[in-house]
């Protein structure tokens, strides 16, 4: 994180001056079951952060013990997202590397008296687990002996029994206030392939027992996670004490970040891709951060946004456009400022020569003279946008072209429109124009204020694109209905219209602000003779 302070930051000094921690180390926990996304950018900006801002290290470990969901995809995909958002893990860890280490841990808790196997079903679990206001009450099997107790879960180990015929459990308090407490399960029995050991196991460990374990071998100092599991804490101090683990790491707990118009739930993500709502996990709409690195977001943007919105112990929403803000923040002085028309009408201009293309000097980036200077083309016929055009002025605060006025047009000259041509249907097809050439760009011409100043493209050298525009994908308006029922109809929109010729290879990824436009990137599926790009993100428009 920042430098400014944050609770976690003061535990962790006080760690280092007490002397209680010789070493801050932290890991981000990912269960490989969905891709990341901008909700888990918070957790990984503090654990590697804050390690980092203290001289630590920070272990990446894969919380792969429920094989009924994961898949190697998904673990290559999380490495791929830290490593585009800049860090690199001190180890490449899995919770399954430690399998053995924590059946032999279980082990001891039930030749400590401590662990027990069960015959009662998940429901008869939960029936006998009690409420907040009433205590619960012990399993016949509760009391069964050590040898017993032993010999039944070694038998689970071997496959000897079905899914669901038996568990193993802690044995701790079933009248205990908090009901995680009431003898969890630690282990339970599948026949679910594992994405790395095959059909080794057919027990596996539960998160209560795993997590806490996996923590105390790894040497973990500050185990950071969300707000909800502060009532488990409990449960994983307990683990680390009964299992006589050497090193005795410390849960802390900080609150969930929510954006508005976004959708932070794995299975909702999961569920719009099943569903065929959108094209997969990177598409440019998903909060998933494949997904915003297709759209076009930056690393520095996402964490920037994470650093400013803090840590603190309770669950916090923020608006989008304060995301929106640091993306436009990142990328001012970071892309070419080029020009593209994307709902384009064609101008004339009469008084121009005809198959002459003159090129005009331009700035690549006012702000950033590091990015130097190209040349405009210009001619007789040019693109303008639609919207920059209406028959008569409609206020004194329009700003742009009208029959009978003049405009700037970025780079060029002034421009008056005279005329107009109309397509079969009625639409505007052509305006006609005509050009001063005593105010060209740099002539330091100030004779008469033009009506604005507009952008365009040259017809003849410009480059045809498809332009994909995205609003929320997920409305929090309408909350009273279901979420498939909730998309968005406008949250993707597709423009074909035209950009300068600025490059003749334009890469994947590559990110432009278009002048008056937003900023935009070239999309995954863009080629160079059909050019792609997605707006990363909107101007603030000046314009009323």
């Amino acid at each position: 994180m920042d430098n400014t302070s944050n609770f976690i930051k003061t535990i962790i000094e006080k760690d280092l001056e007490s002397g209680k921690v010789k070493e801050v180390v932290t890991r981000f926990p990912p269960e490989p079951n969905a891709y990341l996304h901008i909700g888990h950018a918070r957790a990984i900006v503090a654990d590697f952060e804050l390690a980092q801002m203290f001289g630590g290290r920070t272990n990446l470990r894969f919380d792969d013990t429920n094989p009924e969901k994961e898949e190697a995809e998904f673990v290559d995909a999380i490495i791929e997202d830290l490593r585009w958002l800049g860090y690199e893990p001190h180890n490449i860890l899995f919770g399954s590397d430690y399998f053995e280490e924590q059946y032999e841990l279980a082990i001891k808790l039930i030749k400590k008296g401590l662990a027990y196997v069960d015959d009662l079903t998940q429901e008869e679990i939960r029936e006998y687990r009690g409420t907040l206001t009433e205590p619960g009450k012990n399993s016949p099997y509760r009391d069964r002996s050590v040898e017993e107790n032993l010999e039944l879960f070694e038998n689970m180990k071997n496959g000897m029994y079905k899914e669901g015929e038996k568990v193993l459990r802690a044995k701790i308090d079933m009248s205990h206030p908090n009901l995680n407490m009431r003898d969890p399960v630690i282990y339970r029995i599948l026949y679910t392939p594992h994405h790395r050991h095959g059909n080794k196991w057919c027990i596996y460990p539960m998160y209560d027992f795993a997590h806490p374990t996996q923590d105390a071998i790894e040497g973990i100092t500050h185990s950071l996670c969300s707000l909800e599991y502060v009532n488990h804490r409990i449960l994983y101090d307990w683990f680390v004490e009964k299992c006589e683990m050497e090193h005795v790491p410390q849960q802390i707990e900080f609150g969930r970040l929510n954006i508005t118009n976004t959708i932070m739930s794995k299975r909702y993500l999961r569920m719009l891709v099943e569903s065929g709502k959108v094209e997969g996990y990177d598409d440019p709409r998903m909060p998933t951060l494949v997904g915003l690195r297709r759209r076009g977001f930056t690393p520095d943007a996402i964490k920037n946004f994470i650093r400013s919105t803090g840590l603190a112990r309770i669950n916090s929403t923020v608006d989008y456009a304060m995301l929106e803000h640091f993306l436009r923040e990142d990328l001012k002085l970071k892309t070419n400022r080029i020009m593209a028309v994307i709902d384009p009408v064609k101008v004339i201009i009469t008084n121009y020569p005809e198959g002459i293309v003159e090129y005009l000097e331009a700035n690549n980036n006012p702000e950033n003279e590091d990015f130097g200077t190209r040349k405009v083309a210009f001619s007789r016929e040019l693109y303008i946008e639609r919207e920059d055009f209406m028959l008569e002025k409609p206020n004194k605060h329009y700003k742009r072209l009208a029959l009978g006025l003049e405009v700037r047009l970025y780079h060029a000259y002034f421009i008056k429109a005279n005329d107009v041509v109309y397509d079969e249907d009625g639409n505007i097809k052509e305006i006609h124009c005509t050009y001063d050439p005593e105010t060209k760009s740099g002539s330091g011409f100030n004779a008469r204020k033009p009506n604005g100043t507009i952008h365009f493209v040259e017809a003849t050298t410009a480059r045809p694109a498809t332009f994909n525009l995205f609003e929320p994908l997920i409305l929090d308006e309408d909350e009273s209905k279901d979420l498939l029922e909730r998309i968005n109809p406008n949250s993707w929109q597709i423009s074909s219209g035209y950009v300068e010729n600025f490059k003749e290879n334009f890469e994947v990824g590559d990110k432009f602000q278009f002048v008056r436009n937003g900023y935009y990137a070239v999309d995954k599926t863009s080629k160079n003779d059909k050019l792609v790009f997605n707006r990363i993100v909107a101007l603030k428009s000046s314009v009323k």
